[in-house]
């Protein structure tokens, strides 16, 4: 008997519940003092299918979550792993890590200052780059520095120091002797520190007319101004072609069997600025 009333109670339930949610809902401008009873109950059973819905999608957003937990755990226990096994590979300690890292942070640090020194502080401080360039070879010799942390951070290091490395401007140059430093406009010229270029000779005689009549005389202890790299200048290009001109005048009236080999090529005697003695 008890199982009768029960299964007619339940079938009624349903038949309510599936009647009021059939029912099309009243306005939800509508306020609920104004509802009718039927009105009243299907809001509030669409209430409840919302909230029902809600807390199923909550209980699946809270599932995903516990699934990603658990997967950032094994992500990090793997890469807890790997480190380990980097560690015994290479054969150092966490704590050789953390130095290498400061060391690294160090460097970066230096080369930041650096960068922010103009070209005139620069090329006072070159000592302190190639110092740099030093450390750098360091940690790039140290097999720590293939751990990814730290191999791309070298490479960028490297390339800034690279770009820090300017060449120092000579704007003087004392004359030696020609038997010990063979010391003429054409040999001073080339160089490496001035021009590295001997066919840039005019530039410094021009520079030093004052000091320098004959492009093929300067001496011992003359302190030259030297100009900064350049084309020649088209008042340059004149000096020269004049000297050469002179040059050849003065070849062709010594006798016919002297060898005309060009000037500033042959010898002491006929580079330009090497009678230096």
């Amino acid at each position: 008997m008890k199982k009768t009333i029960l299964l007619i109670i339940a079938i009624f339930a349903a038949t309510t519940f599936t009647t009021y949610s059939q029912q099309v809902l009243p306005p939800s401008s509508l306020p609920d003092q104004e509802l009718t009873k039927k009105e009243a109950t299907a809001r509030i059973i669409d209430f409840q299918s919302r909230i029902e819905n809600l807390q199923k999608d909550m209980n699946a957003v809270d599932e995903q979550l516990r699934q990603a937990k658990a997967d950032l755990d094994q992500l990090n226990a793997d890469f807890s792993n790997c480190r380990k096994e980097i560690l015994t590979i290479l054969g150092v300690t966490q704590a050789d890590i953390d130095a290498y890292r400061q060391t690294l942070g160090t460097l970066e640090g230096k080369v930041r200052q650096l960068k922010s020194l103009s070209n005139d502080q620069l090329i006072a401080r070159q000592d302190e780059v190639k110092a740099a360039e030093n450390e750098l070879n360091q940690l790039r010799s140290n097999k720590i520095s293939v751990i990814p942390e730290f191999y791309d951070k070298i490479i960028a290091v490297a390339r800034d120091i690279r770009g820090l490395y300017r060449e120092k401007k000579i704007s003087t140059y004392t004359v030696g002797t020609w038997a010990e430093n063979r010391d003429c406009l054409w040999n001073i010229a080339g160089n490496m520190e001035i021009y590295a270029d001997p066919f840039l000779w005019p530039k410094i005689w021009q520079a030093n007319t004052d000091k320098i009549k004959n492009p093929d005389i300067i001496h011992p202890g003359q302190v030259l101004t030297i100009p900064d790299k350049a084309q020649l200048t088209t008042d340059e290009q004149k000096a020269e072609r004049r000297y050469w001109r002179n040059k050849r005048a003065q070849m062709e009236a010594q006798s016919a069997d002297t060898q005309t080999t060009p000037p500033a090529q042959q010898n002491q005697q006929i580079q330009p600025g090497a009678k230096g003695e």
